[in-house]
């Protein structure tokens, strides 16, 4: 929390955006995961599986974002901005990429530490567990990993959005006006963004964690 609260006061301060967020984006991984967990070697891939998977994602929000073009206001903030100026001289845009950067980090973040905890855990539990049985039992948690993150995404975006839901059954919005309306559009494609961080992290954090154990084993 402190950490975003700094970061809107930089941004209101008027530091490069671009900048704010090439810091604070491993900062939050940081802070996610080194306390979130105890284990060092699970903090450890779970750090670097983590920031793979978000520079790759990022890639992805930069392009859907210029092609959504939902950052700004929605219309639903017209009555509370008239006679206000949108012109304070921070791009909306770089926001916009921002918050949906940081949005996706908690579950790529979680994703991999649960990933890393549980293969390590398998490890332990069984030393002599080849490379090829490693990945392989990490596929087979990947998929209760990947169910239980979906859960808590989805069920995020129903309590955060069940408000504008309400707007658009009261004000009987067709199904076309939902699509094309800017909250809707912004609030999905976070959720897919960080559906594709959570896809991604399974197969790579089980990969790096094998080849790591593996080698580790060859240098003893």
């Amino acid at each position: 929390a402190c950490l975003i609260i700094l970061v809107a006061l930089l941004i209101s301060w008027g530091v490069n955006i671009i900048l704010v967020g090439i810091i604070f984006i491993p900062l939050k991984l940081l802070t996610i995961i080194y306390l979130g967990t105890h284990d060092y070697t699970v903090a450890k891939n779970a750090f670097l599986t983590a920031l793979c998977v978000s520079l790759i994602v990022m890639l992805i929000i930069i392009l859907l974002e210029s092609l959504a073009q939902t950052q700004g206001f929605g219309d639903q903030a017209g009555e509370e901005l008239i006679g206000l100026s949108l012109n304070v001289g921070i791009s909306f845009a770089q926001i916009a990429i921002l918050v949906a950067i940081f949005s996706m980090l908690g579950a790529i973040a979680e994703a991999s530490v649960a990933m890393s905890a549980g293969l390590l855990e398998l490890k332990r539990h069984d030393p002599n567990i080849t490379q090829k049985q490693l990945i392989k039992s990490g596929n087979e948690v990947g998929s209760d990993v990947l169910g239980t993150a979906m859960n808590t995404i989805l069920f995020g975006l129903f309590g955060s959005f069940l408000p504008i839901f309400i707007w658009y059954m009261r004000l009987n919005y067709s199904l076309f006006e939902i699509l094309n309306d800017k909250l809707f559009v912004d609030e999905f494609l976070i959720i897919v963004y960080s559906f594709i961080g959570v896809l991604l992290t399974v197969p790579l954090t089980t990969i790096l964690l094998a080849h790591t154990l593996t080698h580790n084993e060859l240098k003893k």
